[in-house]
């Protein structure tokens, strides 16, 4: 039967899905291959479905429209889909992916042992499956659990996505509401922002409107105040100034006289604390209060170290390890041997590994017992690579267990003597009052860091609070050693954090460049030519391995997720050989970067870990992932919201990061987030070669700039009371 010819007549047309070529979690959005009744050619249909999958029949109206490089298309106003009849379309359907267990290969052995009863077979006769070649028990089960996970799901998305919310998010919201889904989003969707990780305000608030609540409606009015304190942490304060969280809610939910009496009624209900001029979130303000306690009770105390004689210890330790130690240095290593608490804080270049390490060196030999802790799984290898000591990260070592709590708190203390925390800028409010609730009676604490890096992505800016606060003992280093000297990185780093545009003028000798490209295409064109062809021909960097793109921001052409299009196009193309998988608006492929995006402890990789995709496997699909050496981690397809593409990086994901060589764009595109410590950070984490492209314009304001800083929290204060 020849196709129509184009005409915007609306048309009803039925058939079956034989292929998702693409589909938008977030908006539905479908593009789809389809095989209309009483045809045997393929033809393209466009449309909007909360869930698609292969071997679908499919109901649409809509209209034929010409396309110049496919022929003409179905473009559908109304698009309704339901599980096959056909015995090909229930093999489709069954090895599209959408059932753990099940991949082509079992999809047909099922189909052809059990015909169209197989729906039936899997729900009420299980234990049949296992007649079928390869079907154990175990895979049986798999099978079963995935299938009604699935249908029970299946009603809710239909709901939720006519509401507006993606299908990604559908599983969590069951998993979180079980059946209850509807009615819970029905007595109150506002739950949603507070239970549910990736939903916020905004779309529970669309929803509230479709549902028929009333704008000036209570649980609105308190929904969005909590907003509006959430988001503010969420941009790292630990409190916010009342006054401004009343304009912001007015702002937000277009009512006012409403908004004081929530407040009160939030403050009431314990929801919120008032301290002063600033609201809190209750486990904003107990973190800080623990903070400053904890800080108070250990800098009352003098050092309990064992009888160490000063002068002879250091010579001693300059002797071992041939290095021979500045005054500055000597005197940073004298102070942490007399005190109970010290900061060792300085940019790159300065000396603090030399000084950490000559400190463990002379306790060692004390028996003195060590921990050593980063906040993140690369920064705690960077510190045990540059000590030669065990390090863990402070979510292990205070053995973290999700929803289950920390398994070491103040009624089960850690064991040590001296506790060392590297990369201490990064610490928020919350993980810092933790680690100090669990240390032992008469321990140590010595924290290292760079307070001119960017604060925690959590609240708080702990570090800069405790130095600027005096009440704990700190040594301040700025005297930049000789062999760092040489260095454009470092010097750079350094005039950046002076406020001083850097020396941008190109020396064939220097680990330092700065080329110029004005539109955003040239800055986008250019970092791809430079990761793909030019660094590497020029100084032997493996692309993927060696060399990282680190990005202000997430969106725009400049931002992660388009630069990581690019990148991944240029360094890892796609071809017949290896096998891909698309999933959450992401293709991964075999020879990807990634990062991991959420602590996921049963798998026990944690947000930040970068690995490589080394597999994929295609029945049943499942992603493998090398960490490091000895770590290969598994992925379902479920589980691909937890993978990021990692050719480019986030600024903030790359604190307490190292890498051979970084790009970095620098463009007047993200104005927004240019500031001081954001350069700084980024240039900081390159090892070798560090290139800067784009606006030197851009470059002068993100210098000029010291945004990071602006956060609002109370540890200060409470430290000088």
């Amino acid at each position: 039967m020849p196709l129509p010819r184009n005409t915007r007549k609306t048309e009803v047309l039925r058939g079956l899905v034989d292929r998702v070529v693409f589909h938008n979690e977030d908006n539905g959005y479908c593009i789809l291959k389809v095989v209309p009744e009483g045809r045997q050619e393929m033809v393209g249909l466009i449309g909007k479905a909360p869930r698609v999958v292969a071997g679908e029949e499919f109901e649409a109206r809509g209209v034929w429209e010409p396309n110049r490089d496919f022929g003409p298309q179905f473009k559908a106003d109304e698009l309704n889909l339901k599980r096959p009849d056909s015995l090909n379309g229930i093999e489709r359907y069954l090895g599209s992916g959408l059932i753990e267990g099940i991949g082509g290969k079992y999809a047909k052995r099922i189909v052809e042992k059990f015909g169209p009863k197989v729906f039936d077979i899997i729900e009420n006769e299980s234990k049949r499956l296992e007649e079928v070649e390869g079907v154990g028990k175990k895979r049986r089960l798999e099978i079963r659990e995935s299938w009604m996970k699935q249908k029970a799901i299946h009603g809710i998305m239909l709901f939720l996505h006519q509401h507006g919310i993606s299908s990604s998010r559908a599983l969590r919201i069951y998993k979180t509401y079980g059946d209850e889904a509807q009615a819970v989003l029905k007595e109150n969707p506002y739950r949603l922002a507070q239970d549910i990780r990736g939903i916020g305000f905004k779309t529970a608030d669309d929803i509230a409107y479709q549902l028929g609540v009333a704008e000036d409606a209570p649980e609105r009015i308190l929904a969005g105040i909590l907003h509006v304190i959430e988001t503010a942490a969420q941009t790292g304060h630990c409190c916010f100034p009342e006054a401004k969280v009343v304009e912001k809610a007015r702002e937000l939910l277009g009512v006012e006289a409403l908004i004081a009496p929530q407040v009160e009624a939030l403050i009431a209900s314990e929801q919120i604390e008032r301290h002063g001029e600033f609201l809190y979130l209750p486990y904003l303000r107990k973190a800080e209060q623990n903070i400053a306690a904890g800080v108070k009770s250990l800098a009352a105390l003098p050092s309990s170290y064992p009888s160490i004689d000063e002068d002879a210890a250091l010579a001693w330790v300059m002797k071992k390890t041939g290095k021979e130690l500045a005054e500055s240095q000597q005197r940073a290593v004298r102070e942490a041997l007399r005190h109970r608490m010290l900061i060792i804080t300085g940019g790159p270049g300065v000396g603090k590994t030399t000084i950490l390490r000559s400190i463990l060196l002379i306790l060692q030999s004390k028996q003195v017992k060590i921990v050593l802790a980063a906040p993140t799984g690369r920064a705690a290898k960077r510190l045990s690579e540059s000590t030669g000591l065990e390090a863990k990260t402070l979510h292990r070592l205070l053995e973290y267990q999700g929803e289950g709590g920390w398994g070491r708190h103040r009624g089960k203390p850690l064991v040590g003597d001296l506790f060392v925390v590297d990369e201490a800028s990064m610490i928020d409010a919350p993980l810092m009052a933790q680690f100090l609730s669990a240390l032992p009676e008469g321990a140590h604490l010595l924290v290292v860091g760079d307070a001119d890096q960017l604060p925690s992505v959590g609240p708080g800016m702990m570090l800069h609070d405790l130095i600027t606060s005096a009440a704990v003992p700190c040594v301040k280093l700025t005297e930049i050693f000789r062999q760092a000297a040489s260095s454009r990185i470092i010097t750079s780093a350094h005039a950046i954090n002076r406020g001083q545009v850097p020396d941008l003028k190109p020396s064939s000798r220097s680990d330092f460049f700065f080329l110029e490209a004005s539109e955003p295409e040239e800055v986008r064109d250019l970092i791809v030519q430079l990761a793909h062809t030019l660094l590497p021909a020029k100084y032997g960097f493996d692309p993927i391995a060696d060399i990282q793109v680190l990005t202000p921001m997430n969106r725009n052409l400049l931002g992660t997720a388009s630069l990581n299009h690019s990148l991944q196009l240029a360094l890892n193309p796609p071809n017949e050989v290896k096998f891909e998988i698309e999933r959450f608006n992401v293709t991964f492929r075999v020879g990807d970067k990634v990062i991991q995006t959420h602590n996921n402890y049963d798998k026990e990789v944690f947000n930040g870990d970068i690995g490589h995709i080394i597999a994929i496997d295609a029945d049943p699909v499942k992603i493998h992932v090398r960490f490091d050496a000895n770590r290969l981690v598994a992925y379902e397809p479920g589980e691909l919201d937890e993978l990021q593409l990692a050719f480019a990086l986030s600024i903030h994901k790359s604190q307490g990061s190292e890498f051979p060589c970084v790009i970095i764009p620098v463009s007047t595109q993200h104005y927004v987030l240019l500031e001081r410590s954001l350069i700084y950070t980024a240039i900081t984490r390159a090892k070798k070669l560090c290139v800067l492209v784009g606006d030197e314009r851009a470059l002068s304001l993100a210098v000029s700039k010291q945004e990071s800083r602006k956060r609002f929290t109370g540890l200060r204060g409470m430290l000088a009371m």
